[in-house]
């Protein structure tokens, strides 16, 4: 919070009603309500606001509730996290709060009194996040990566011959070309054939007493 400033609190639960419900409090304590609608979302606009308190839902759409409050604690070891869920969702809440250092865990529904009776603990000392080691073996540095790439681009290399021959080229047998008849040819054959018809059609008029010889 800046010296002055409203204090801001971000919400990200995956219950409209939760969240509504939270909002209306958190505006009559003082606060300016930031709202997100799933775990990415909550840990681009923790980043780029660094709100003074945080509710999570422990099930949220794209990045699940645990790995979006261990990736914000990565990003600022400060941050007051507080973890929302249904009842029967008490123990994985429980669990994902002892993970991220979570400063409380409030179960849905959510009244005026809850807010009230867990507010010490929540102003109070934020607890270590043991899961963030865990989250470290789940994001190897980009240096790891790269070296894991270069061997296998090595190897991938060393592992092909230099020269390889040129494989035979094989080209099916085709059957020889046919010639066409050169134009003079056919214009011979044509005047026969044109003679022939008509000494036919002359013979055939001479028999009928078409045409007197």
């Amino acid at each position: 919070m800046v010296n002055g400033a409203d204090p801001t609190v971000l919400i990200a639960v995956d219950n409209r009603i939760t969240s509504s419900r939270l909002q209306s409090l958190m505006t009559n304590k003082g606060f300016k309500v930031h709202v997100c609608e799933d775990g990415d979302q909550a840990v681009d606009e923790y980043v780029k606001i660094r709100p003074d308190i945080i509710f999570l839902g422990i099930d949220l759409p794209t990045l699940d509730g645990h790995i979006a409050a261990l990736e914000i604690r990565e990003s600022d070891r400060k941050a007051r996290i507080i973890f929302v869920s249904s009842r029967t969702k008490k123990n994985k809440a429980e669990d994902a709060a002892y993970s991220a250092g979570a400063v409380a865990n409030l179960i849905t529904p959510i009244s005026k009194s809850d807010i009230e009776n867990n507010w010490e603990l929540i102003q109070g000392t934020i607890p270590p996040a043991p899961g963030l080691a865990d989250l470290d073996k789940l994001y190897p540095d980009l240096d790891k990566l790269e070296k894991i790439d270069s061997i296998n681009q090595r190897t991938t290399t060393e592992l092909l011959p230099e020269d390889l021959p040129i494989p035979p080229q094989f080209f099916p047998e085709l059957p020889p070309p046919i010639i066409p008849t050169k134009p003079k040819k056919r214009r011979l054959r044509l005047v026969i054939i044109l003679l022939i018809l008509s000494a036919s059609i002359v013979t055939i008029l001479v028999a009928t007493g078409t045409i007197n010889t």
